[in-house]
């Protein structure tokens, strides 16, 4: 998976179609048809989000400001690696993990001693307590609810106390994969306020913020959570 672009069709819209399959059938689905949405169409998505690398969204300024200097970030699905690039300058040590393997290629051409990985946000290849903060840009969109739910106890176990995670969510109820409209045939997730608070709680994190917001760098209602895993 990587970073939604949302400067086309809003993803809390209404063409997406909810699936009845079970929740890890759903999970593989989501993830392998999404994948391959945006390999399908990486160029589509690079010509829009891949030298957007001059202003660091407000959410990720934010998390900064509690980060100490030379912070090791994980960008979760850092797509085109345009916030990878804007970390370097900035002088953090950041890592990029993604799925799809032509958007991390157009990323290493950008950006060539950026350290990237390919891997699954489901299974994330990194020992604990490795990073000091996660950013998750439009990235856990793309998974069903019980493995967001998963991920952020994995999230929340690579990261020492007082390890950050500054995350977007689409804001709605009607989670599926999306018709038609920009890059078709992702899968998007939409919650509602009070049912990610919750789930956020439950992986262990100390919400520090947790803000609807309208139109920002992506069209559409999101969530934007800033949260910090408690001291012992």
């Amino acid at each position: 998976m990587t970073k939604s672009g949302g400067g086309k069709p809003a993803p809390g819209g209404s063409r997406a179609r909810g699936s009845g399959a079970t929740a890890s059938g759903v999970g593989r689905k989501a993830a392998i048809r999404t994948a391959g949405a945006y390999a399908a169409q990486a160029k589509t998505f690079v010509r829009h989000w891949g030298r957007r690398s001059d202003r660091q969204p407000r959410l990720l300024r934010d998390s900064l400001r509690i980060c100490r200097r030379d912070a090791v970030v994980l960008d979760l699905g850092s797509g085109a690696g345009q916030d990878i690039r804007s970390l370097r300058r900035k002088r953090y040590r950041v890592v990029g993990l993604d799925l799809t393997w032509p958007l991390l290629a157009y990323a290493r051409r950008r950006s060539r001693r950026a350290r990237l990985v390919q891997g699954d946000m489901r299974s994330l290849p990194f020992r604990s307590g490795v990073f000091d903060g996660v950013w998750a840009a439009a990235s856990l969109i793309h998974l069903p609810k019980p493995a967001v739910r998963t991920t952020l106890r994995d999230l929340h176990g690579l990261v020492p106390p007082g390890g950050v995670l500054a995350a977007t969510f689409v804001q709605g109820r009607n989670s599926g994969f999306l018709r038609a409209g920009w890059i078709p045939g992702r899968f998007f997730s939409r919650w509602r306020k009070a049912e990610l608070e919750g789930a956020v709680r439950q992986a262990g994190w100390a919400i520090i913020s947790l803000k609807t917001v309208a139109n920002r760098e992506r069209k559409g209602r999101w969530l934007n959570l800033l949260a910090r895993r408690p001291a012992r």
